[in-house]
This record gives structure tokens, sequence and C-alpha cells, in this order.
């Protein structure tokens, strides 16, 4: 597999390192369930490993450890073991696990893989056929004890551990629980980020012998919630300090609207809770260094995007009509996105514009996205099998980049659609509202109406009938930085906050 983010062709940081109170060198631990190229299924992936790989590139000691999937296993294997096999102690039983070691380029950042001949030997990651596996529960905190019991063997000296959305929320509880006897464990600082607080690991409070731990912390403040277990809810409880991955969804998370039922508990941290935008890699996310799309080109030169714009419209089965503004849109078909204010905005749909699709999700909206194409097809173009390569060649040829998202912690197709001279149109939600400015470099909107959405959208197609009027809209969104040297130092700040907070006792 090919690295997206290369730490060679970052620029190395000047930052001062990051130490502990004694002086000691700390070593940053990302655990995560998805690391990109591994194993992705969102921007999760690909926020972890830019985020560690920039990281790595500034001078860090950065190390990832995720699970040891199926699809790993048969794409990457040059996998070696780590020591030996050892036992967790799940649910009253003992479980085999084994670590590995991906061997790549000594530049970039360790990457590691706990292997359970049942948990992860599976074609999904989550699940199949959008169910989910009914073990989830059982899967990540064995993979969560797991790691961090294997964490002195892998990583020496101080650790500074870094765990990402549920399903590692509970590698910091189990390090100030289970594990609390452990040196490694006692010494180390816990960050814990939040990059989709819709999803939060609800699970029946019959897991908690599962895995591993003492019905004393099911409790209101720790990992109980309206009945359930809830596993995000427990990495808040024992964390040193939260991340979000917007100063915007940082706010939102205080909220009955943004907090989905944690706000209190997101209340309760204070300044703990810091939102740092992610970032993308703008050597990667770049027309006019881009190997992926049809022609390259500039904010200085732009003939190469109209020859993207009329690949895509090929690629897509649409006439290739030069003039015709085109909307594109590309991620998860699910109801986050927005997809409802589309398929609702019939006048917009009806339209001389041409609109592309690419995405899997949801079935019924699949099904409701497949239909409109057949109706209309020389307009609408969709296709379900999502590639990296075509995800390039939408952001290049596209007028237009949708994404009315009903909540949006983050995002990074935003980022890179302004990148590409593909100004969006966005709801002025989470980091929506931290990246992109309205009339500046792309077009927002308020209300989660498809009025609201198909009104905006009609504003971004007056604009685009006045040429001089877009192209600067363009050429401002091109210019934007959005790159992860800023989320770096940003980050930084937070590890040294923690390990003050945390030394403090």
């Amino acid at each position: 597999m090919a690295t997206l983010h290369d730490p060679a062709r970052a620029p190395a940081s000047t930052a001062a390192p990051l130490v502990n109170a004694g002086g000691e060198p700390v070593s940053v631990v990302h655990v995560t369930a998805e690391y990109y190229p591994y194993a992705r299924t969102g921007g999760l992936a690909e926020a972890v490993s830019g985020l560690a790989n920039f990281q790595r590139a500034a001078g860090l000691s950065a190390t990832a450890i995720l699970p040891l999937y199926r699809t790993v296993r048969d794409e990457e294997p040059d996998l070696e073991p780590v020591g030996q096999p050892f036992m967790v102690p799940m649910g009253g039983r003992a479980e085999e696990a084994r670590v590995f070691r991906a061997v790549g380029p000594v530049a970039g950042p360790q990457v590691f893989f706990v292997e359970h001949l049942d948990y992860f030997n599976r074609p999904g990651i989550y699940g199949e056929n959008a169910v989910d596996y009914p073990d989830n529960a059982r899967r990540f905190a064995f993979f969560a004890l797991a790691a961090m019991t294997a964490l002195p063997r892998l990583v020496p000296g101080p650790l500074l551990l870094h765990a990402h959305d549920w399903h590692t929320a509970l590698a910091p509880l189990y390090l100030r629980t289970i594990l609390r006897g452990e040196r490694h464990a006692r010494d180390a600082t816990t960050v814990l980020s939040v990059h989709n607080p819709g999803y939060q690991g609800h699970f029946g409070p019959e897991v908690m012998p599962e895995i591993g731990l003492p019905w004393e912390l099911y409790n209101w403040r720790q990992l109980e919630w309206y009945g359930k277990v809830n596993f995000l809810k427990g990495g808040l409880a024992f964390s040193d300090f939260v991340t979000t991955v917007s100063p915007t969804q940082a706010l939102e998370l205080r909220t009955p609207g943004g907090g989905f039922g944690l706000q209190e508990v997101f209340i309760a941290l204070g300044e703990r809770l810091v939102g740092v935008l992610n970032g993308i890699d703008q050597r990667t996310w770049s027309p006019d260094t881009d190997s992926q799309i049809t022609a390259q080109y500039s904010a200085e030169s732009m003939e190469g995007k109209r020859r993207c714009k009329a690949a895509l419209q090929r690629s897509f089965g649409l006439p290739q009509r030069r003039r015709a503004p085109l909307f594109g849109m590309t991620g998860r078909m699910v109801t986050q996105k927005g997809l409802d204010l589309i398929l609702g905005a019939r006048e917009l749909l009806e339209t001389d514009s041409q609109f592309v699709f690419l995405g899997s999700g949801e079935k019924h909206y699949e099904q409701a996205l497949v239909e409109l194409a057949t109706s209309a097809p020389n307009h609408i173009g969709v296709q379900l099998d999502f590639t990296d390569r075509l995800e390039h060649r939408l952001m290049a040829g596209a007028d237009i980049f949708l994404m009315p998202s009903l909540y949006e912690p983050c995002g990074l197709t935003q980022m890179r659609a302004q990148r590409y001279g593909s100004p969006p149109v966005v709801r002025d939600v989470g980091g929506l509202r931290d990246t992109v400015d309205d009339g500046e470099t792309g077009f927002s909107f308020g209300p989660y109406t498809s009025d609201a959405f198909q009104d905006t959208a009609f504003r971004a197609l007056a604009c685009f009938e006045d040429a001089s009027k877009w192209q600067a809209l363009m050429r401002r969104g091109m210019a934007r930085d959005f790159s992860w040297e800023r989320s770096v130092e940003m980050y930084l700040d937070v590890y040294r906050r923690a390990l003050a907070y945390a030394a403090s006792g």
C-alpha cells in the first residue's frame, strides 16, 4: 500500500521537544480503530495517520496501534511479529493476543497491529452489510486492553496515550483501573480525541463482566448512560485531556443539540476540552502536483480544471457540457451528510445543472440516488464504489462541492474542495464554520431544511454565472492554508497542558 502522508516531504518543525516534568522525552502513542492506508471507512483513518505522520516529521516520537484486521493481513504480507503471544483477561477467561509490526520506511511512525484470530479476522471493521457485529463491545474492549498491556514492550520510556473515538476510549480507563499497578500505566498521560460524537459505543449493562470491568464503574459519573454502558463516556471520565476536531465543535459539544446526551460531561471538563482543527496533507491534495487527476492546474492557470471537468463527466456517463454547472459530492451516503436536504431540493435538481455522487452508505440513500440518476441520466451520475483516484478526480472536476451536513465535527473534503477550486456549499456547523467563509471561499446556510440548502445552492449558481466573481472566489479558496503543521503545533500545546495536569495529581 502507498502511504498517504509522506513525512519525508513535510518540513521539519522547530518546536521544542515534548518532555515530562522530569525532563524525560515523552513518546506519543495513537491507539485507533482506523489508520490510513491500512484500515479506513471514513475521515478518522486519514485524520489519525495525518497527525501521526506530521508529528513524526516535527521530531516527535509518534507510534500507532490498531487491530490486525483481515484486510490488513491480506494486503500487508510483510508484517513481522513482535515478541511472544500474551494473554489478556476478558470476562473471567484469558484470551490470546499477539502484536505485529509494519515493515515500512523508517521516516514514518512505527505502526503496530494487535491480532486476535476471531475478533478481527472478519471481512469488516465494524460489521457487514450495514449491520454491526454483535460482539463489538468485546472486540474493541479486548483491543484496548491488549494494546495497553503490550505498551511497555513496544514503546520505551514515558508515554502519552492518544486514544481516538469510542472504539479506543476504554484504553485510558484500563490504564487507570485494571492496569493501575503497572509502572507504565501509572506514569502515562492520556488524551482522548472525539472525532464523531454521534457514535459513542452504547451497549447493554451485561457487557460489564465480559469486558473485565467491575460493577462499581457502572455509575452515572463513569460508564452508565441511561441504562447502558457508554464507552465514550468512560473514556471522558478517565482521560487527562479531551480534544475534538474543530473549535466550533468544542463549543457545540457543550450544548443539548451538539452533545448527543453527553453535554453535561463535556461542560464538566472545562478547560480540559479543546478544539483543534484537523489538517490535510497539502502535498497530496494539491491540483498542481496531483498525479491522480486528468490534468494538473493551479490558481494561475486553470485550463487543466476544464479538462478535469470533462473527464469527470465522462466517468459518470454525463454529456460533456462545459457551461453546465457541475455539482459534486463524495463521502458516506448517510443521514449525517445531509442527503435528505439534497433529495428534497427538487427545484435545484430540475435545473440544467449536473450532479455527481461518489460513495456508499445507507441503503435507502443509495437506492434514492440511483433512482434519480436513472430518471435523469443526462444530469445525474452516481458511483457507489468509492476509490481514492475517483475522489481526487471529483475534487478536480466539480465546479461546486456539496456538504450540507446535519453535523460535521471537522470534515476534510470541504478543505480539499477549496484547494481544488471547487467552492463548497456547506451548513454552518462544526468544522464547516471554521473552514468555509460564506461568500469568500464558499457558501453556507444555517437551518437544516431543504429550502435553506436550495437557496444557498442557487446563490452559488448565481455567482458561477459571473465569471470574474467566480474566479476570484476559486482563487481565494485555493490559497487557504489547511496544513497539518499548524495542527501539530496546537496538539503539542494540548499535550504539554495534559502532561502538566497529570503531574499535578
